[in-house]
């Protein structure tokens, strides 16, 4: 007898990399999942809180409108009696723009006219010029934004200002002054001072009525003070009430 060595099994001598247990493989699942969970909750709670809070916005313009008695402030206009304001007597405008029921009609607007309209809102280059004057440029973008629900820029206002003031040219109407959408910003936020030379070319107290344009963010209002009734009246289709806006003109 010589020695033999008989080989029964060849065991591999590197060791496994040990695998993720099952169980601690559904953990991390499931913690990566509540993760995403809790952020998802935090922006639907941070919607909610927004909803609840546009809500409470309108109950409160709402519960404003209830108290008023009317949608609008007037605010006497106090003036020193040996500074008294010579004001214009405007006569009674005539029944003729008056229909059956009472209420002023609009003007018609023809076919062509509005074959017109439709084609300034019809799709196009948004920077095509439209309509200059008064040393303003309305652009397609800036009609754009009379369209639907669209916010009211800075152009448009200012245009539609300053045909008031050239409509109160005509024979037998009020005798219209109108400031620019920045005027009220300007004087709220500068005082008098800044804004001392923007009538510089105009007598304001010559005029009927001043009509100043407010905006309040995503909002326009506007004031107008008339000097025939010695009044500061503030217009907002909303029902909101700024008393500090007609304080600050007088």
């Amino acid at each position: 007898g010589s020695d033999s060595v008989i080989l029964l099994k060849v065991k591999d001598s590197r060791t496994p990399a040990p695998s993720l247990p099952f169980f601690q493989a559904e953990l991390w699942i499931k913690e990566l999942t509540s993760v995403y969970d809790s952020r998802a909750r935090e922006r639907w709670r941070q919607i909610e809180e927004q909803k609840a809070l546009a809500l409470q916005l309108q109950s409160q313009r709402l519960q404003e409108q209830e108290h008023s008695v009317q949608d609008l402030v007037d605010l006497n206009l106090r003036v020193p009696l040996e500074k008294e304001i010579p004001v214009t007597v405007v006569p009674e405008e005539k029944e003729d723009m008056k229909s059956a029921d009472g209420e002023e009609e609009f003007p018609e607007i023809t076919e062509e006219m509005e074959k017109e309209i439709k084609n300034v809102f019809r799709g196009g280059n948004q920077d095509e010029v439209l309509s200059e004057a008064f040393r303003l440029t309305i652009t397609r973008k800036d009609i754009q934004t009379l369209n639907n629900l669209n916010w009211l820029n800075d152009e448009i206002i200012n245009f539609y200002m300053n045909l008031l003031m050239e409509r109160s040219k005509e024979k037998g109407l009020p005798a219209v002054h109108a400031f620019n959408t920045f005027f009220f910003t300007k004087l709220k936020t500068a005082g008098y001072q800044a804004v001392k030379r923007w009538t510089k070319k105009v007598d304001i107290f010559s005029v009927d009525l001043l009509l100043v344009p407010i905006h309040l963010g995503v909002h326009w209002c506007l004031a107008v003070v008339d000097f025939r009734k010695k009044t500061i009246t503030y217009y907002d289709s909303m029902g909101g009430i700024n008393s500090e806006a007609c304080r600050i003109l007088l």
